[in-house]
């Protein structure tokens, strides 16, 4: 049996080809909380290349338009091979989101697994003016 991997996986090719997908607020007008939890994100350190771990912690309140949670997901799942930092990693996910589906309210926190005796936690948040 041969280890050699000939052709894209079909979970690699939508997770390439994954974006954010909206839909519209059920309740235009109604302040109500979503709060997602992404246990499973990985990303690969800048310097070292050796991989993070974290669970990413979503809550926001809709304005217009809600994200569909297949798509983050994907989305998430994107970051696998990227090398980016704690810190750019969980800002750049409050961008894209926010661009996205232009919430009234958004909070990301990345609770990162220790890596030599060390805890991050990321949070950022925005808030539509």
């Amino acid at each position: 049996m041969s280890t050699e991997k000939t052709e894209v996986m079909y979970g690699e090719r939508t997770i390439e080809e994954g974006k954010l997908i909206t839909f519209p607020n059920p309740r235009p007008g109604r302040k109500f909380d979503i709060d997602i939890t992404l246990p499973e994100f990985t990303c690969k350190c800048p310097f070292s290349g050796y991989p993070d771990f974290a669970t990413i912690h979503l809550s926001y309140i809709p304005n217009e338009k809600v994200v569909e949670l297949k798509a983050i997901k994907l989305y998430i799942n994107s970051y696998r091979d990227k090398y980016i930092s704690h810190e750019e990693s969980v800002n750049q996910i409050l961008d894209d989101l926010v661009d996205a589906c232009d919430p009234l309210e958004m909070t990301i926190k990345g609770d990162f697994l220790p890596r030599g005796n060390v805890h991050t936690v990321i949070t950022v948040s925005h808030t539509k003016s």
